[in-house]
């Protein structure tokens, strides 16, 4: 690789300090559950949830097509014109301003703009997976939005997306898409060994369905609590022996025993001679953990393994 090569690949990995962009990340995690909401409320019910993500696309994150009466909808969040747009199959489309506003009139301008589109549903308005949830009609404390740091972000996803679908390829088991979950903002892939997993004792419906089946997990996430800035992540649920000790790359990579995750953060990334050479060995080495000690059928499972 050429140094103008280098340098290109590096501009699409743009800085992400948390402490930047903290505020508006809040924010957005909630408008994203509320518009994955209505995709949960809406679409059948798949497999580990994979019914309920948005997705990467050109302009930002959309919940693709969400079927309804005689046609369908789609619901997308343009991080570049800054918009949340809506359109049906029947022709309208709506755009309503992503600024700073508060996650209340950001529901009761959503959820109106949907009825008048003659799309009447309802959904829980009390948030998942955060800390002191605020129902969203109620929500006054989270009021923020940069649209420099949301394009930041989707721009990071987009990098993201790509490595992990060149890694998902060549795996011809059973795998995720590769999907961004609005409940831990989180984008994600995950590939299956075939096998039922034991059933988690007290695990709630959504993490018993989650994880009925043997997996190892990858994904990116813009960091919080313990990991104190954006960070990639691997696990392999259930856990084999010996996981924690496995040699994994790049050097900068480490198991965080409270997640019982590796975890590689997103500058160590960034930073790279090559972003994509770094996250693929990352991918692939902390995959050959979970699979070698778990003793998946891995020449069953990967393309050329056979």
């Amino acid at each position: 690789m050429n140094a103008s090569t280098a340098r290109a690949e590096r501009d699409l990995w743009p800085e992400l300090p948390l402490e930047a962009w903290q505020d508006t990340y809040a924010t957005l995690h909630l408008w994203t559950q509320i518009v994955g909401k209505v995709r949960l409320a809406l679409s059948p019910n798949i497999n580990h949830w994979w019914g309920v993500p948005l997705y990467v696309n050109a302009v930002g994150l959309t919940t693709s097509a969400i079927p309804y009466a005689r046609g369908n909808f789609e619901i997308q969040f343009d991080f570049i014109h800054h918009k949340l747009v809506i359109r049906t199959s029947n022709d309208a489309i709506v755009a309503l301003a992503l600024a700073p506003q508060s996650v209340a009139d950001f529901y009761r301008d959503f959820m109106e703009t949907l009825e008048s589109l003659g799309i009447a549903v309802k959904i829980w308005k009390m948030p998942v997976e955060i800390p002191d949830p605020i129902p969203f009609d109620q929500d006054r404390q989270h009021v923020s939005y940069d649209p420099e740091y949301a394009n930041r972000f989707w721009r990071i996803l987009i990098s993201c997306d790509e490595v992990f679908k060149e890694f998902r390829a060549e795996f011809i088991g059973k795998a995720s898409p590769v999907h961004f979950f609005w409940g831990s903002f989180d984008l994600a892939t995950t590939r299956f060994s075939g096998r039922r997993a034991p059933e988690r004792e007290g695990a709630d419906p959504i993490t018993r369905e989650a994880y009925s089946h043997e997996v190892s997990s990858v994904g990116f996430w813009p960091g919080g609590g313990d990991v104190k800035g954006p960070a990639f992540y691997a696990y392999a649920a259930p856990e084999p022996a010996g996981f924690p000790q496995y040699p994994v790359r790049p050097a900068e990579a480490f198991y965080q025993p409270q997640l019982k995750e590796f975890i590689l953060m997103y500058d160590d990334v960034r930073r790279a001679p090559s972003p994509r050479e770094t996250l693929l060995a990352f991918l692939q080495s902390t995959y050959d953990a979970g699979a070698d000690l778990g003793k998946w059928s891995r020449k069953e499972l990967e393309k050329g393994a056979g």
